[in-house]
This record gives structure tokens, C-alpha cells and sequence, in this order.
């Protein structure tokens, strides 16, 4: 077990290694350079030159990628000439309110799903089967955007029962005291993952409920409530797992769709913002946090892996 952590975390920082490279050579790509493409382009040759003396970009191309090496290590994520803010201070202000969604939409995908997959592993080939299929199908092909704009017309337009826009507040906590604007945001999140988790879960049960063990557990008197929930959903969730490390940065890339869409104020709309105002601090500051959080939760994914599969921990 020790040795199969050690490899994970030393895959896990090879990753984040390879992504500050290519955030750092995409940098130096940038149209006019990095000084014109930060400072905009009616900047003097004047206010270039001291802009890339005071930013050592006049240094070789090694050291200069020591020190975006040391500042990232320092919590340094660069300057915001936009919103003339460091990038910190920005996604410490907006990183727990992404953080919160994608959170709530993660557990209700969870909540939702594996119940769904194994409802459909045991009614296997029959109209029920066929309805959620079917429902998956059409959930995971909707895009965000549209899905969003279809529940605010028809929850907040027609219905006027949820409100169209999400919560507005500085911190969560402002956030959380406007509960019913959260809903709608959130279950936009959640069902493109409701989708693949169920697809996941139903086809691991039925591999599941086919096994040799299953069969023995029944033959041995069982109800099926206990082979449900005492055999079959352990060895069905190991998939699962793997599948929700691997799925957070498809869930984080439509946190930014559905943060514009419901204008909430969290880290995927600075980004969108960031995006349209060519803010290209902000821009690089969250492709290294998302990266980074993609790789923690793809070894959080292995870690929990190897808990509930004994084999892992064997091989």
C-alpha cells in the first residue's frame, strides 16, 4: 500500500510539474509578449522595457522559470492589472463560492445516481430500464448552457417558482442565507454527472450481480435487500470512485458555463470575465489551481481505489 501511494504522489507531482511548463511557455506566447499582452497595446516601448526589467523577463529563459516556479510555491500567483488585484486575493474571494456549487452538485449527482444505476441493474431489460436509459441518454448530451436557460424558463418564467439569477453575496455565507437560487445552478451542475454516474453504476452492478459470489449469497438463503447493500454496492462503487476523480475537471469546466449563465459569482465567472477582457494573469492562476485540484482529486481517487479493493493493495 505504502509503495503504491509513493508512485501515485510522485505521478501526481510529474502532472502538476508538466502543467506549470505549459503554463509557463504559454505565457511567453502570448501576442506581443507577455508586457504587451498584460499592459494592452498602447503601452510605449518605454513602460515595455521597464515592465519586463522590473518582471526579469530580460533573464534567461531557466531562471526566469525558477522564479514562476518559487512565487507558485510562495502562494504567488501574479497581478491583476483588470481588476488591479493579485490573483490570490481574487480566487480567495471567489474560489469557496465554486467550491460550494460544484460540491452540492457532485453530492446530489452522487445521491441521485447510484440509486438510479442500481434500480436499473435489477429491473434490468424491462420499462423502467428502458424510461432512465433513455433519460441519461438525453441528460448527458444537453449541453449546460441550454439546459440552464430550459429550467429558468421554466422554473422562474413560467412558473415563478424559483428565481432566475443565483445567489449574489462577497462569501458563502451571504450565499447560503438565499437557499431556493441555489437549485437551480446546482442541478444544471448535476445532471450531466447524474447521467455518466448512473450509466456507470448500472453497468457495474449488472457485472456484479452475475458473479459467482452473488449467486452463492443467494443460494444461501439472502434477502436480496442484503445482497444489495452488504455485497453488490461495495464492488459496484469501485468504478465510481475512479470515475468522480477523473470527471472534476469536466465538472469544473461547466461550473464556468453555468456561473455565467446564473451570473454567480464564483471562480468559473471570473474566469469567463477574465476570458473576455483578455486577463491573462487570472487566466493562468486558474488553469494552475484547476490543475492542481485535478490531480488531488484523481489521487484522492486512487487512495479511496485501493481502500475498498483489496486487490490494489495486494498488487
Amino acid at each position: 500500500m505504502t509503495t503504491y501511494l509513493i508512485r501515485r504522489l510522485g505521478q501526481a507531482v510529474l502532472v502538476v510539474i508538466g502543467v506549470t511548463i505549459v503554463v509557463f511557455i504559454i505565457s511567453h506566447l502570448l501576442p506581443g509578449g507577455p508586457a504587451r499582452a498584460l499592459l494592452g497595446p498602447r503601452v510605449t516601448p518605454e513602460q515595455v522595457h521597464a515592465f519586463i526589467v522590473a518582471n526579469g523577463y530580460n533573464k534567461p529563459i531557466f531562471v526566469q522559470y525558477w522564479h514562476y516556479i518559487d512565487n507558485l510555491l510562495h502562494g504567488n500567483l501574479g497581478y491583476s492589472y483588470h481588476y488591479n488585484q493579485t490573483v490570490n486575493a481574487l480566487l480567495a474571494q471567489d474560489l469557496p463560492k465554486t467550491a460550494l456549487l460544484v460540491g452540492l452538485a457532485v453530492a446530489l449527482a452522487i445521491v441521485v445516481a447510484i440509486p438510479l444505476g442500481i434500480l436499473q441493474a435489477f429491473r434490468r431489460n424491462r420499462s423502467i430500464d428502458y424510461v432512465l436509459t433513455g433519460a441519461s441518454f438525453v441528460g448527458y448530451s444537453m449541453p449546460t448552457f441550454w439546459l440552464g436557460i430550459l429550467l429558468i424558463m421554466a422554473f422562474s418564467v413560467s412558473l415563478h417558482l424559483l428565481p432566475p439569477e443565483a445567489p449574489q453575496g462577497a462569501t458563502i455565507g451571504v450565499v447560503l442565507q438565499q437557499p431556493s437560487a441555489l437549485i437551480l445552478p446546482v442541478v444544471t451542475l448535476a445532471v450531466v454527472s447524474i447521467a455518466a454516474y448512473s450509466r456507470f453504476m448500472r453497468s457495474s452492478s449488472v457485472e456484479n450481480l452475475v458473479q459467482d459470489y452473488v449467486r452463492t449469497v443467494r443460494a444461501k438463503g439472502a434477502s436480496e435487500w442484503r445482497v444489495l447493500f452488504h455485497h453488490v454496492l461495495r464492488n459496484s462503487m469501485i468504478p465510481i470512485i475512479t470515475l468522480i476523480g477523473l470527471s472534476l475537471p469536466a465538472v469544473v469546466s461547466g461550473a464556468i458555463i453555468t456561473e455565467s449563465v446564473f451570473n454567480y459569482p464564483g471562480m468559473g465567472l471570473l474566469f469567463w470575465n477574465a476570458a473576455t477582457t483578455r486577463d491573462y494573469p487570472v487566466l493562468m492562476g486558474f488553469t494552475i489551481v484547476i490543475a492542481v485540484a485535478t490531480v488531488v482529486g484523481n489521487l484522492l481517487a486512487d487512495i479511496l481505489y485501493a481502500v475498498v479493493d483489496p486487490r490494489i493493495r495486494v498488487g
